[in-house]
């Protein structure tokens, strides 16, 4: 039976070595079972001077704790509750399925002069597209759940957390860890790669899939 993985991200806590050591400590566990489900915890949001004592090597090191999130050979799914921005809204974004609980708010945090400019403006953008978020991404305006899941930011709106653990538990029934992550991957690739480059990896997950239903009539 597979492990349940759980990780809680706390937004109001300032980005920090702990931050990308729990992240890639899951994504360790996550690795090594390679299938499943990761349920992600996401709320709070950090405060005005959260930017101090921060430098570009540890924002690079989360972000790329994040791209290891995001690329996992397991069904992600997280739950954002309450006011979500900083460290959570990251977190919250790089998920497969996201659900919002009732009241939720989705916050671009903010440094010193303006929006924070890390990954998450750049996530929402690919999520919703540029019109829809611009002013959440330009000027911080919060992104309620109702408008989350009109824009396609949010899946679905749960009252429970456990709902959406759940639901997902249902789609990710049978799939195969690496598989799925393959599937995940051309989909990042659809939005800016041409027909013409995506054919060659599509041919190779669909030679891939062939090869394994072969074997397994063959047994």
């Amino acid at each position: 039976m597979k492990e349940a993985l759980t990780l809680r991200v706390d937004g109001t806590e300032p980005m920090s070595a702990a931050a990308v050591l729990a992240v890639q400590e899951v994504c360790d566990r996550a690795e090594a079972q390679g299938a499943g489900i990761l349920t992600i915890h996401a709320s709070g949001a950090p405060g005005g001077d959260w930017t101090s004592g921060l430098d570009v090597m540890l924002v690079s090191k989360w972000e790329r704790a994040l791209r290891r999130l995001e690329r996992l050979p397991l069904a992600t799914v997280a739950v954002a509750s309450g006011d979500c921005g900083g460290t959570a809204l990251d977190v919250f974004l790089a998920a497969d399925v996201r659900a919002a609980t009732n009241g939720t708010r989705l916050l671009m945090p903010r440094d010193a002069g303006a929006t924070w400019p890390g990954m998450a403006g750049y996530r929402l953008v690919a999520l919703a597209g540029t019109a829809g978020i611009r002013r959440a991404v330009l000027f911080g305006l919060p992104i309620e759940a109702p408008e989350a899941l009109r824009l396609g930011i949010a899946d679905e709106i749960v009252d429970e957390p456990a709902m959406a653990a759940a639901a997902v538990a249902g789609l990710a029934s049978g799939l195969a860890g690496k598989e799925l992550a393959i599937r995940r991957q051309l989909l990042f690739d659809a939005a800016t790669t041409s027909f013409e480059d995506a054919l060659g990896p599509h041919l190779a997950a669909c030679d891939r899939a062939l090869r394994g239903t072969a074997r397994q009539e063959a047994s």
